[in-house]
């Protein structure tokens, strides 16, 4: 590999949008450092993968990831960072000798040796916070905004509060100065548990409802993602559909009470179905986003059959469904009642089947309609309607400038895709 003058990067990113807003932090910080980003893992001195460890597939799938890079960058420093490097630490380190460094959060170059490297093990890391650091503008008219780290609560399947932490919520003024300087049309914000912001540092239930108003006094847009439906709120909602995305993202994972408590988890499909009757009374043209495991210990097929009638009657305009996958140290390991992943497999298919038919229905009627777009890139816009590199897009004529609002027709559904026309002033 050819060196150069100055020394290039390149951040391979797995996983969720929190982990993206990892990675563009790194990128900041090493920009910071004096280097530059490359334009393909070819060309990189440095090659960090921010990897992702939520089930078992993104495992493998950061593994494969590490390994394609090696073999692509075989000259560059090759440094793993993110969920895996957190939790497995040394024991990942042992396994992937093909990676120079496993280091910890935000921290790339400096800690989390091997262990076959002594005299770099005990350097100890910058006194940096990674979920405070600064960040470069956005290269696009949206990006994702992290507003706490970290998790209080114990849900049976999920061990991100062991590597991640507690709940660790940044200050409403940093949040606001970074959405400022992104210079973005819409900020969509994540977290491990969005709406319980503020919550520890003492502001209680309104913790998330007055940064979501500041921040929609500065972008046009501003979408949550990842909501508990327990804290699902009245001002908490009029706040969301204040700021133009009346979007609701919200965290179900089921609908079996017996079950949904198994998962150590608020609800069940009646009250879920009732909030989302409320909200639509008020706010007709709400769009709905869920995610729901199947096959979880003591899944019954009577419980299947439950969920299934509930996503065919909520009418959800975009849904996604995970098999149940064990992970080392949770509390739903050790229940009885494991399901066999062929029969998760089947299930999933089923009420991805339903679901399928639902969104292409929902986009059918959009057809003939005038809907106000961002364009994210030549060609390429979503509404409201749809959460960047989540749901569907919108073609439009590649003419509309990027970056900015427009009026469209639309003019056919592909699915969950849509194709629009421009409207004439």
């Amino acid at each position: 590999m050819v060196r150069h003058t100055v020394r290039r990067f390149w951040v391979e990113t797995l996983g969720c949008p929190k982990n993206q807003v990892d990675s563009d932090k790194i990128a900041g910080l090493l920009v910071g450092d004096g280097m530059v980003a490359a334009g393909a893992p070819e060309e990189a001195d440095l090659v960090v993968v921010n990897t992702c460890a939520f089930i078992e597939e993104a495992r493998w799938e950061s593994v494969d990831t590490v390994l394609a890079l090696r073999s692509a960058a075989a000259g560059a420093e090759l440094v793993v960072t993110g969920c895996m490097a957190e939790r497995y630490g040394d024991e990942l380190a042992e396994a992937l000798p093909e990676a120079d460094r496993v280091a910890g959060f935000g921290v790339p170059v400096a800690i989390g040796q091997k262990p076959s490297e002594p005299s770099a093990a005990s350097t100890a890391p910058p006194p940096f916070d990674l979920l405070n650091l600064p960040r470069p503008p956005a290269g696009a008219p949206w990006a994702y905004v992290k507003i706490a780290e970290g998790c209080d609560r114990r849900c049976g399947y999920c061990a991100i509060p062991s590597f991640r932490g507690p709940q660790r919520s940044r200050s409403a003024e940093a949040i606001v100065a970074e959405v400022e300087g992104l210079g973005v049309r819409e900020a969509v914000l994540v977290a491990q548990d969005l709406a319980s912001y503020g919550r520890d540092q003492g502001r209680g239930e309104r913790g998330i409802v007055p940064l979501v108003e500041s921040l929609g006094e500065r972008v046009d847009w501003v979408r949550l993602l990842y909501l508990y439906p327990s804290d699902l709120t009245d001002p908490l909602i009029d706040a969301i559909c204040a700021t133009g995305v009346p979007y609701f993202d919200l965290s179900l994972q089921h609908v079996s009470r017996p079950l949904l408590a198994r998962m150590r988890r608020w609800g069940d499909g009646d009250r879920f179905a009732a909030r989302i009757a409320a909200i639509r009374s008020r706010w007709p043209e709400a769009v709905f986003r869920s995610n729901f495991i199947v096959g979880y210990p003591g899944e019954t097929e009577a419980d299947h059959d439950a969920l299934l009638d509930f996503v065919a009657a909520a009418s959800l305009d975009w849904c996604g469904f995970f098999a149940y996958s064990p992970e080392e140290g949770t509390h739903a390991v050790s229940l009885d009642g494991q399901v066999p992943p062929e029969l998760a497999a089947e299930r999933r298919r089923e009420l991805a089947e339903v679901q399928d038919e639902i969104t292409a229905a929902k986009r059918d009627r959009l057809i003939g309609r005038e809907v106000v777009v961002l364009v994210d890139f030549p060609g390429l816009a979503r509404s409201y309607r749809e959460a960047p590199e989540i749901d569907g897009v919108i073609s439009v004529p590649e003419d509309l400038a990027v970056g900015q609002f427009h009026t469209v027709r639309v003019l056919d559904a592909l699915g969950p895709d849509l194709v629009a026309g421009a409207v004439s002033p």
